[in-house]
């Protein structure tokens, strides 16, 4: 008896972000059809910042059983306007057989994307998310699209539209470095082959695009929701929580998204709708205790990938994808599908254990 533990050099170069979209929806049709294997994020926060969050569940249909968690100690910028991360220890996934309960795998580090070859904090899983998302909410047609950020999410959120939108040709690059947003057009205007221009606004990214794809660190909103056209479609990928705020970490919740844009978004989907009011997500949960929406006009991802809902009736439509906050779901699927793949390929070590029987046997004479 034994499981196999993976070290984070042997799970780079693994997975293509279609392969994470896909198992990331299973994730959510799992959870959906059974609730209970999808518990959302847990966190808890120590004085000094340090924050651990928590994600048990698993994936009906991938066989899994089983709990991420990951650290990082939080910090301010910018008089709070932006959130960065201090430290960022390894994610660890254990990865348990959902019929017999047996240990399959430790999972230490962060899965990397095969063509981006790096990563930054929870990217794959995240961006395979907004994946999901895409697939139902954006347009068929969808060309163009307005990029805020510049970082390693940035790049991760449009190779998911990609994955999903191959027909994408040009994209608007917008983020407070002059230098940065140069560079990721240069970089990825090759990498991608389509056309990515850097520009000196947020008005200039958001203005006349079919996507939306806001990937800052932000704690403040990014654009005025009346800039918005009909057919449009955002993502945003904030979420935050009010425990950041209680420990003095934040002065308010996180916002990127106004009040205006979801008064304005015709159709509205978020990843778990229990997690925009346990944590006070204020995007969505500021605009609810307001009454300019209600918390069953949003639909969950897991109602579009199962097709319980529909994602966009129309190409007049704004949507609006609040991505809002990692599942043990997606966390877990994805991790499965690392396993899977670095099993395939003879990486890992195997480590044996004494059978817990064994052990209770000896406990009882």
């Amino acid at each position: 008896m034994g499981f196999l533990l993976l070290r984070p050099e042997e799970i780079q170069d693994l997975v293509e972000m279609s392969e994470a979209i896909e198992a990331v929806e299973k994730g959510y049709v799992s959870g959906h059809r059974n609730p209970v294997v999808n518990a959302p994020r847990r966190r808890v926060h120590s004085p000094a910042g340090v924050r651990i969050s928590n994600f048990p569940g698993g994936v009906d249909e991938m066989g899994v059983i089983g709990a991420a968690t990951r650290s990082d100690r939080v910090v301010q910028l910018d008089k709070g306007r932006n959130q960065e991360y201090a430290y960022r220890e390894h994610p660890i996934h254990v990865l348990n057989d959902a019929t017999t309960g047996e240990l399959l795998s430790i999972v230490v580090g962060e899965p990397v994307e095969k063509t981006l070859g790096y990563t930054s904090l929870v990217a794959l899983r995240t961006a395979a998310t907004s994946g999901v998302g895409f697939k139902y909410m954006v347009r068929e047609n969808a060309e163009t699209v307005g990029l805020l950020g510049s970082a390693g999410q940035a790049a991760n959120q449009l190779l998911a539209l990609l994955a999903v939108r191959p027909q994408i040709k040009r994209v608007k690059v917008f983020s407070r470095s002059p230098k940065n947003r140069s560079w990721f057009a240069r970089k990825y205007a090759q990498k991608f082959d389509i056309e990515i221009e850097p520009v000196n606004s947020i008005e200039q990214a958001v203005v006349g695009v079919d996507v939306i794809l806001c990937a800052t660190n932000t704690n403040v909103v990014l654009f005025d929701g009346d800039l918005l056209a009909p057919g449009q479609h955002i993502t945003g990928i904030i979420g935050g929580n009010m425990q950041l705020v209680q420990g003095g970490f934040l002065k308010a919740a996180r916002r990127e998204i106004d009040d205006r844009t979801v008064e304005r978004a015709d159709i509205i989907a978020t990843n778990l709708r229990e997690s925009v009011m346990s944590e006070k997500q204020g995007d969505l949960f500021e605009p609810i205790e307001r009454g300019i929406i209600k918390l069953d006009d949003i639909l969950e991802l897991g109602t579009l990938a199962t097709g319980e809902a529909v994602g966009r009736n129309n190409e007049q439509e704004i949507t609006y994808h609040k991505n809002n906050n990692g599942t043990a779901a997606s966390e877990i699927a994805v991790a499965m599908l690392v396993y899977e793949k670095a099993k395939a390929a003879g990486r890992g070590t195997m480590i044996d254990l004494i059978e817990p029987g064994i052990l209770q046997e000896e406990y009882a004479r």
